[in-house]
């Protein structure tokens, strides 16, 4: 019989790496500090999101969505408000493929309602073939008179309802100035103009209710509910009149056609309240149909989002400057060679002819270079830069609209006295369109620069919640100042080379530009024309500037621009029916 061996009371076992261990270890470890994440964020980070989520089970929360405020205008002595920015009732069409019984048959009848809108035959048989999808959209923003063929198809399958867009009833009037509302990440926000700037303020804040609900989803009425509810948007009542922009406009648009420009500005602004009366530029865009420009430069308000050299119509800001200290007046005279040396530099008049001995009126109404030179070295570069400023030029307005530029005078820091000379007559320097027609309402209003305003008041549920007062933004020259530069601007558009920007039996002021545009740091043989100039000079009633980019018709602005201006000027004192200057 074989002998038993007793077995050992302990297990004997290969001893463990360190390695291994070290690898068991981390894998508690890890373990461990996944439970660990997942647990707090179970009970901490996403404690408000379940607790919600539970809540949903057994009720519901549903929102009631804040009315968008209006953008509004009025008209001389009125009270009416016309809407330019509002919202509208339409109609969403849509499918629920589960009902339609032949897809192939419901194509054939919806494809020529719907192809007038631009959706292909591909995408209709793409939403149309999916047998369980119970909602795919075609159409948006049907009017009722567009919904009527679809209704009349009774096809089942085929369904609408009803929804809310913002609509523009003046169309283009004021694209620029309102901007549109549109998608920005997949949420419907303003874009751009007073839309993109008072977006939070237009939007108002959503409310809403919530409660328990049956298993239906229907809110049980016995159940406590909490209903908030919704606070709409501010309306904004604007400075700009309905029937100046819609003339101002208008002409504008015909000028650029006629003149073969590439684009067009037009502001108007009260020279005492800085009220702007009609702001609008071409080429302009419907926001009903925002999306259809084929360059989305075009939303940008030019009258504050772009700068250009001015040219001419930058002369009597430094010659206001000079009169202002008192360096010269109106009689004071030089020799016109036709040209001026400055340091290494030679400027030439636009024409390259001397006049001989001209005093400062003649400097104005020929429109001489040489002169606005001799002007600013009358006071010196340091004394020019600060009426510049003065004048507004080289900071934004702030006014209430959004991208404004603040033009570019940064020369004029450099050293040298050919940056001054150069700027005195509007060259190497840079402004916009706004900037030069408040500067002009300076020169109308006493010498005192105002701040623009664009929005009169706002409004909550018809209440005023403020309403916007004349701001002073600062004296620039005096009184006396004012009214000398203002005479001198009468002669320019009476005997001078830009009598077309006058108005018979008014005493106008004005000042015409031709600027040469510089293309890759030269300038070119293409010109900005401008006209800016006010009236009647006694109690002015408008500051006005006329822009036109780029004309082909027209060598000069007192053919291209003055006309328009003085068109634009006859209607508004007419409007106003602001009686003649007896002394005429």
């Amino acid at each position: 019989m074989p002998r038993m061996v007793p077995r050992s009371r302990h297990s004997v076992h290969a001893p463990v790496s360190p390695v291994r261990l070290t690898v068991m270890i981390g894998v508690v470890f890890i373990f461990g500090g996944l439970l660990a994440y997942r647990l707090a964020d179970l009970q901490i980070l996403r404690a408000a999101e379940l607790s919600e989520r539970a809540e949903r089970q057994h009720g519901t929360v549903r929102p009631l969505l804040a009315a968008r405020g209006n953008i509004m205008i009025t008209e001389h002595a009125s009270d009416t408000l016309y809407p330019v920015a509002t919202n509208r009732a339409f109609d969403q069409l849509y499918l629920v493929p589960q009902d339609i019984a032949d897809p192939e048959a419901a194509v054939a009848v919806l494809m020529p309602l719907i192809e007038p809108y631009g959706l292909s035959e591909e995408t209709l048989r793409y939403r149309i073939n999916k047998p369980n999808d119970i909602y795919e959209p075609l159409l948006h923003k049907l009017t009722r008179e567009e919904l009527a063929p679809f209704e009349a198809l009774a096809l089942p399958g085929l369904a609408w309802e009803p929804e809310e867009w913002r609509f523009y009833p003046e169309g283009g009037l004021l694209a620029h100035v309102t901007g549109f509302v549109g998608v920005q990440d997949e949420e419907y926000r303003g874009q751009y103009g007073l839309e993109g700037l008072f977006e939070d303020s237009l939007a108002g804040k959503d409310g809403f209710v919530e409660g328990a609900t049956d298993s239906s989803g229907t809110l049980l009425q016995t159940a406590a509910t909490k209903r908030v509810e919704p606070e709409s948007g501010i309306d904004l009542i604007l400075t700009i009149d309905r029937t100046l922009q819609a003339y101002a406009c208008a002409k504008l648009s015909e000028r650029v056609t006629q003149v073969a420009a590439s684009g067009g500005t037009a502001i108007v602004v009260d020279p005492k309240s800085g009220n702007v009366l009609v702001m609008c530029a071409v080429p302009g865009f419907d926001p009903n149909d925002y999306s259809s420009v084929p360059d989305i430069g075009v939303y940008l308000n030019g009258a504050v989002a772009a700068a250009y050299e001015p040219g001419s119509i930058f002369k009597p800001f430094t010659m206001a400057a000079a009169l202002n200290e008192e360096a010269l007046t109106p009689q004071t005279t030089y020799v016109d060679e036709g040209f001026v040396v400055v340091g290494e530099h030679r400027l030439n008049n636009f024409d390259g002819q001397g006049r001989g001995e001209v005093n400062m009126i003649a400097v104005l109404e020929q429109s001489l270079n040489t002169g606005a030179v001799f002007s600013q070295q009358s006071i010196g570069s340091d004394t020019f830069r600060e009426y510049v400023e003065k004048f507004g030029f080289g900071a934004t307005t702030d006014i209430e609209l959004p991208n404004e530029l603040s033009g570019n005078i940064a020369s004029l820091e450099k050293r040298g006295d050919i940056w001054a000379a150069t700027a005195s007559f509007g060259q190497g320097i840079t402004t916009t369109p706004l900037q030069i027609v408040m500067a002009y309402a300076a020169l109308a209003n006493g010498g005192t620069l105002m701040k623009p305003h664009i929005i009169a008041e706002k409004r909550r549920n018809g209440e005023a919640v403020s309403r916007t007062e004349p701001t002073v933004v600062g004296p620039v020259v005096s009184a006396r100042t004012s009214a000398i530069i203002s005479g001198m601007l009468v002669s320019v558009v009476r005997e001078g080379y830009d009598n077309h920007g006058g108005v018979e039996g008014y005493y106008i002021a004005g000042k015409t530009g031709t600027a040469q545009i510089a293309e890759g740091g030269v300038y070119g043989s293409r010109t900005t024309h401008s006209f800016a100039g006010y009236g009647p000079v006694d109690s002015p009633r408008f500051a006005m500037l006329i822009k036109l980019d780029a004309p082909q018709n027209g060598r000069f602005a007192s053919s291209t621009a003055a006309p328009l201006f003085g068109d634009i000027a006859k209607f508004i004192l007419q409007y106003y029916e602001v009686p003649p200057d007896e002394t005429l």
